[in-house]
Parts: structure tokens; sequence; C-alpha cells
């Protein structure tokens, strides 16, 4: 036991525990595994983790701040319900699309994107500098070359690139910090097959136009054209994931 508890002590330290216990009680709060009204206390994690109190302590304060839980004295960590979370949070929404839910969660966050990105894209059209709107460019011939090699891989990193660039050259700072949230949409979808196995061309092309719409300010077609990028999304997921 003695030796158990100092490699526990070791791991707490750099980290690993922690991070482990939250991967594993994340996931678990956020499919429903622990419905909301769940009572969960101290020393039953530390038995059912094989983690010390001071690591669930830790992880406690992450859920906490993530409104998935909250402490009361006397009673102890109680579940939350659904519509109290913070469902931007991007690890909330990594939890939610590993879960059975996933179909819908990728819905909703999509017509997230629909009502946003196209205004975005918008306002880029007017806002962005020159640096990003080469950004851009350079972004969308990178996703049409990863889209010839069916490399999923490499097209999500730029996808993701250049949906950061246009939520941030909209020059509205409530649009670039949805950012993250974009990220894990198109993370999720990958990572859950919940795309075709090869990169839609059209979508690809939809991405070059938007840069050259940008590029050329004319805000109404750059609109237009993210929402289609957005509209074909959820077309995607009633084929996929209906």
């Amino acid at each position: 036991m003695p030796q158990q508890e100092s490699r526990r002590d070791g791991q707490d330290e750099g980290g690993g525990l922690h991070s482990r216990l939250l991967a594993e009680l994340g996931p678990a709060i956020a499919s429903g595994g622990y419905p909301p009204g769940t009572v969960l206390r101290i020393d039953e994690l530390e038995a059912r983790y094989g983690v010390s109190r001071t690591v669930v302590r830790e992880a406690v304060r992450v859920l906490e701040a993530m409104q998935l839980v909250e402490t009361r004295r006397r009673v102890g960590i109680t579940v939350r319900r659904t519509e109290e979370w913070n469902v931007f949070d991007p690890a909330v929404i990594r939890w939610r699309l590993a879960g059975s839910d996933r179909p819908r969660q990728l819905r909703s966050l999509t017509m997230l994107r629909t009502a946003v990105e196209p205004v975005a894209a918008g306002l880029a059209a007017a806002a962005a500098t020159p640096g990003q709107c080469r950004e851009l460019t350079v972004l969308a011939a990178d996703m049409a070359a990863a889209g010839r090699a069916a490399d999923l891989d490499a097209y999500l990193v730029h996808d993701i690139a250049f949906h950061r660039v246009v939520l941030a050259a909209s020059g509205n700072e409530m649009f670039a910090r949805l950012g993250d949230v974009v990220a894990e949409v198109l993370t999720g979808r990958t990572e859950h097959h919940v795309m075709f196995t090869a990169p839609d061309p059209a979508a690809v092309t939809l991405h070059i136009r938007v840069a050259e719409a940008v590029r050329a300010r004319d805000a109404h077609s750059a609109e237009d054209l993210m929402r289609e990028i957005c509209v074909g999304a959820l077309r995607e997921l009633d084929i996929l994931a209906p």
C-alpha cells in the first residue's frame, strides 16, 4: 500500500491521474451515465477510480467550472441539469459527441454554425486584414490538395484553421471565441466517421470561393457561400447521422 500511495503522489504531481479521472468522469456525466441529480461522494470516487482525495477534488473543481456539477456541504457532488451546463466548453462538446446522443449534438452544433459563420464571413469581407486574406487563400488551397490526396487528417487541420480565420477576421470577438467550438465539431465529425470517406469536392470549391469573396471584399457572396457550406454539412448529417 505505501508503494501504491507513492506512485499516486508522483502521478498527481504530474497531473496524470487528474487528467485520467476527468477523461473518465467527464464523459460519464456528459453521456448520462450519471444522470442529473446523481450525488457523487468523494470517498466513492476515490475507490471507484483508484485515485487520491486530492485528485478527486481537482477534477471536481474543473467539472464545477464547466457547470456539470455543484458541491454542497452535507450533500456531496451533485450532477447539474443539462440546461445548466456550459455547453460551449470544448471539453463538454467533445464528451457529448463521444456519447450515444452524438447525432443530435452534431445537428445542434451545425445549426449554430449555420447561424453564425455566414454572418462572420460577410463581416470578414469588410474587416479582414491583407494577411488574413492571404491565409484564407493558402488554407483553401491546402484543403484542395489534402482533398485530392484523400488525406482526412491533413484536411481537418486546414479546415479548422480556415474557419478559425474567418471567425477571427469578422472583427467580432464573440464570433472569434467560437473557433474552439467549430474545431470540436469538425474534429468530432472526423473522429466519429460522421462524414464521407473523402472530402466533398463541391465543399472544397466553396471554401476556395469564400476565400476569393473575402479577398474581393464581396460581403454578400462571402455570406451566401459560407451558408452553402454549413447547409451542406447539415445535409451530410441527414445522410450519415439521421
